[in-house]
Parts: structure tokens; sequence; C-alpha cells
């Protein structure tokens, strides 16, 4: 695995209507995340947090698509940046901020990888687009720009379209997914564990089946992981929980097999929402996963 990496705050809350996510970059580093892989051998560059508009300085124009121009202006910066650590030949790790971040960071990537994997560890499928969205969020439609379908505002970031493809694609730990994200996800033959598979198969099993996907033919690995894909017992502060959720444990294995695979070549953990949490619990957890995804082992 590479061993230089760049971290990249994002704190963003305009793609989600929960205040307080925006302060997810920051929980993150309180919680010792420079310290904590510097400790297992990593040369750790933070690059401060990119600059993001309040939504109280701009007024909703498109209810189906909110804050859309504003989104679109910071993802063109975020790729930009993770392009630039790329070129540099440092692993980018971005921290949020809410999920439609992740649109930045995907385009930044695939400006250096013709075909990529990505793991999507989310209880949410984040498919929609401006048509099918019941809240208009756009961090809920942050996979569906990835793949090419949405907003040509957003999927047009960084100059192309699509980023990543379904068949690299695998979304972990879903278990609240809308009827538009449902039928997308038939139309496409986008493979998706279930919190279902996951109680029925294991997480060894559907790890290995995941990586077997998003490793197949492809340039690198992105891990997208969301904290809400973990149960809200373990993870408090994220802006949208659902119970039922994948365990701590689970969640730690999940990482070790993706460090043991070293596949990963950039990741992001997003929806740390620190005015929600007990403790800074979740930015706490984000860390741990960070460093076990980054191969850190007990013995």
């Amino acid at each position: 695995m590479n061993k230089n990496i760049s971290i990249i705050g994002v704190p963003m809350d305009l793609g989600a209507d929960r205040r307080g996510v925006d302060m997810g970059s920051s929980a993150i580093r309180y919680a010792g995340v420079k310290k904590r892989l510097e400790s297992i051998g990593y040369d750790i560059v933070d690059k401060g947090d990119l600059r993001v508009p309040t939504p109280e300085s701009y007024p909703i124009i498109n209810n189906n698509l909110k804050y859309l121009a504003e989104i679109t202006k910071v993802n063109q910066e975020l790729a930009i940046a993770v392009d630039q650590e790329m070129q540099k030949g440092r692993f980018p790790l971005v921290i949020g901020g809410d999920h439609s971040i992740a649109i930045g960071t995907i385009a930044g990537v695939a400006k250096h990888q013709k075909n990529t994997g990505v793991i999507w560890f989310d209880a949410h499928g984040d498919l929609n687009t401006g048509e099918t969205s019941p809240s208009g969020n756009i961090h809920g439609m942050s996979l569906a720009v990835s793949l090419g379908i949405g907003h040509p505002d957003l999927t047009n970031i960084g100059g192309f379209a699509p980023k990543i493809k379904p068949e690299n694609t695998v979304i972990i730990g879903a278990r609240d997914l809308d009827e538009g994200e449902r039928e997308l996800i038939k139309r496409i033959g986008l493979k998706v564990f279930t919190m279902h598979e996951i109680d029925r198969l294991g997480m060894p099993r559907v790890m290995e089946e995941a990586l077997s996907i998003v490793s197949k033919g492809t340039d690198g690995v992105h891990l997208s992981l969301d904290l809400d894909g973990l149960d809200p017992h373990d993870c408090p502060g994220v802006g949208t929980p659902v119970i039922g959720g994948i365990s701590y444990r689970e969640s730690h294995l999940a990482m070790e097999m993706l460090a043991e695979a070293d596949v990963l070549t950039s990741a992001e953990f997003v929806e740390v929402n620190p005015i929600l949490d007990v403790q800074n619990k979740t930015a706490r957890v984000a860390v741990a996963l960070m460093s076990s995804a980054f191969g850190d082992k007990l013995l």
C-alpha cells in the first residue's frame, strides 16, 4: 500500500438537510487520525479543509437538486485537489462532510485510473437523481452521479462521464433504498450486499465476493465509507441513522480484509455529525476503521 497519505478535509453540509456534518472533518482530526496513521508507519500530510459555503449564504433555487451550483463548485475543487495529490504519488484520504463529496473524490481519482473499483459502504444506495429523490438532497445522489447518471453539471465534473462502471462497483450494508434506487439497481445490474446478505453469508464471504468484483480488471479500488453503514449503537453521530446496521466488529473485519487484499488506492470517510454524537464516539470509530483499512493489526 502507498505509505504516503494526504488528508483532504471537506466540511460540506449542503448535500444534507441536517446541520453539523460540516464539523465532521474537525471531529476526525480531533480523534487523532494523523497520529494514529503515523504510528503504523505512514507519512501523513494534512492539506487542511476546502472552503465550503454555508447553507445560510445561498438560497435553494431547485428543491429537486438543492444547492446544485454550490455543491458542483466544491466538488470541482475537490477533484482538482485529489488529482494533484495523486500526481505527487500520494494516497488521497478525504474526510467529510456529507456524502456528496464522493462526487469530487471519485472524479479526481478517475483522472488517474481508467477502471476504478468502488466499495460503497453505506446504509443507503445514494443512487437517486433529481427526478427520483424524495428530498432533493444531493448526498443521496453521489453514487448515481459517479456512474454518469444525473444532472450534467454533476456528472461532467472533471470534464468526462461516467467516472466508474456498475460492474466494478458494490454496495455493502444497504438497508434503506428508495423505489427509484431499487429500479436503477436492477436496470444497471449493480451488486448490492444488503444486511440480509451480511446476516446470511457473513462478512468474510461478503468481502471475498465484493473484492473479487471490484478488483477484477481494475486499476485500483476506492473505498467510500459512510459511517451510517454501521449500526447507530456504534455510530450515533450520523445524520440519517438506520437501525440494524453493520456491527463495529464486522466493520473492522471488512477493513482488515480490504487491507490484506492490498488494492486500495483512495478513500473517503463521511457523514460524521458531532452535534448528534456522544463524546466524539463516531469520529473515533472512523479513525479506528481507517487504521484497520491501512493495515493496523493487534499482532
